[in-house]
């Protein structure tokens, strides 16, 4: 009737590492994205406020709408 000797100092750590690695594998899937993804949204974003901006009325007023 022998039972393995447990440090629990280290298996404290051990819990604690892999609870910290099993959070990163979360966080990469959530919030990963390559770099070309990246650089496509912010291509896109550009493209959309130039487009915007493209439309806008110019006038005196600048802060609001126009008025006759």
């Amino acid at each position: 009737m022998s039972a393995d000797v447990v440090n629990l100092r280290q298996f404290r750590k051990t819990k604690a590492r892999s609870e910290k690695e099993r959070q990163a594998e979360q966080n990469r899937i959530t919030f990963g994205r390559t770099k070309d993804e990246k650089n496509l949204t912010r291509a896109l974003n550009d493209k959309a406020e130039k487009s915007l901006d493209q439309g806008r009325l110019e006038g005196k007023n600048t802060d609001g709408p126009l008025k006759d």
